[in-house]
């Protein structure tokens, strides 16, 4: 080898690892020197570069750390000698809002992956903990009314209570786990079953159910459909829609992945004609079931460690997932990161029946690993086939809205 190729790998060596101090993150730099990110010291720069990092404001970021600080530990790694509640927290919502490896994670904050892998379920523990007032399922008849007369104003559905959906949330095969996770898109996966209110706002999710079990299985074995099935979720009795004298019970709106019940509705199935009581129906309910499609499409853009598979075991993953919901709650409540969060557009909108899509279904056309329920053929019960046709009726004549002729 002659000197002169011995001099240039010599000076090529000594300038990347020159380069490699000189490129660590900003956001890096910055906890470095501070434990608390919110500042006034920020330029404008700096701060969209924080949004755009972590997803929340300065002062929501600050507001979180002060909850969870006290509960996640600092112990030793190869880079420093502790690592701040600021910096635990920074990795985990870069995580979040990236789906980016550890070893990625690990060059960008200077902290080992194999710390990285401890933190990350450790902190979203403990947001889960912090955070568990802003997902609460209704436990009184006032508070279930509360969330049927949004859907009301909003979506002209009478007596809806919540939109039900659910998301096989996939991951990479967990050890010595067979065929237990594996679905039926040929992957594996643990399943997520929400219910959103008017606002877009989780009312209950259920997390970790394994991607083998059937989509109506899934629902069935949930918590929430035992509470259903015994009465003991606290509904509302019965009550007459306006200008009707029929009554009907208080339901949820659903698709043909989950079962016709009294107190849940999914479309009529097949193709009708225009005008009919089938084809009025579907529409409207359709038109409601749009909050939950619009809050998964939300949830899977912004956090998009839920399009990529989830490289963790299922236990973690779950409370991954959680931490999301429990995230997307909180910025959709928050006066300074909602707009941050869902930019005007981000969420479909409609005007005399004339929906403008959302800036999210473009973002997500692309997204694999965050896949519907399968829909399964039923046989729906008398009492469910009677409340639809009640419904139905009611679209028809008292409960009409002015262009659903035209786009029904």
């Amino acid at each position: 080898m002659s000197n002169n190729v011995i001099i240039a790998s010599a000076a090529f060596i000594v300038i990347s690892e020159g380069s490699k101090k000189k490129r660590k993150c900003w956001m890096s730099e910055f906890l470095n020197k501070r434990n608390c990110i919110c500042t006034p010291l920020f330029k404008e720069l700096d701060v969209k570069r924080f949004h755009n990092f972590c997803r929340m404001s300065e002062m929501d970021f600050d507001k979180i750390l002060k909850l969870i600080s006290s509960k996640i530990s600092k112990e030793d790694t190869k880079f420093r000698k502790s690592i701040t509640p600021a910096e635990r927290l920074a990795v985990t919502l870069r995580f979040l809002a990236t789906g980016d490896s550890f070893t990625s994670l690990e060059y960008l904050f200077r902290i080992s992956k194999q710390s990285i892998s401890k933190i990350v379920p450790e902190v979203c523990s403990a947001l889960l903990e912090a955070l568990k007032e802003y997902v609460k399922t209704p436990i009184s008849p006032e508070e279930w009314c509360a969330v049927a007369k949004v859907f009301e104003q909003k979506w002209n559905f009478n007596n809806c209570i919540g939109a039900i959906d659910g998301k096989h949330c996939v991951l990479q095969a967990p050890f010595h786990s067979g065929s237990d996770y594996f679905n039926y898109k040929s992957s594996f996966s643990i399943v997520l079953l929400g219910i959103v209110d008017a606002e877009y706002k989780f009312l209950y999710a259920n997390v970790g159910c394994q991607g083998r079990i059937s989509d109506g299985g899934v629902f069935n074995n949930s918590a929430f459909y035992k509470q259903l099935k015994n009465e003991t979720l606290g509904l509302p009795e019965e009550m007459t829609l306006p200008g009707s004298t029929n009554k009907v019970p208080f339901v949820f709106v659903a698709d043909d992945a989950f079962p016709l019940k009294p107190n849940i509705l999914k479309p009529y199935s097949g193709k009708h004609d225009k005008g009919s009581i089938e084809r009025i129906f579907n529409y409207r309910l359709s038109r409601a079931r749009t909050v939950v499609e619009n809050t998964f499409g939300v949830l899977s853009s912004v956090f998009r460690v839920l399009r990529k598979p989830i490289q963790l075991q299922p236990e973690k993953a779950s409370i991954i997932v959680l931490a999301c919901i429990h995230l997307h709650n909180f910025l959709r409540s928050s006066s300074s990161s909602k707009h941050l969060y869902n930019p005007p557009g981000t969420l479909d909108s409609e005007c005399d029946g004339i929906v403008t899509p959302g800036t999210w279904r473009t973002d997500t056309n692309d997204c694999n690993s965050f896949k519907s329920l399968r829909k399964v053929a039923r046989k729906p019960p008398a009492q469910g086939e009677d409340i639809r046709k009640l419904y139905g009726e009611y679209f028809m004549d008292a409960g009409k809205i002015p262009w659903q002729d035209y786009y029904a």
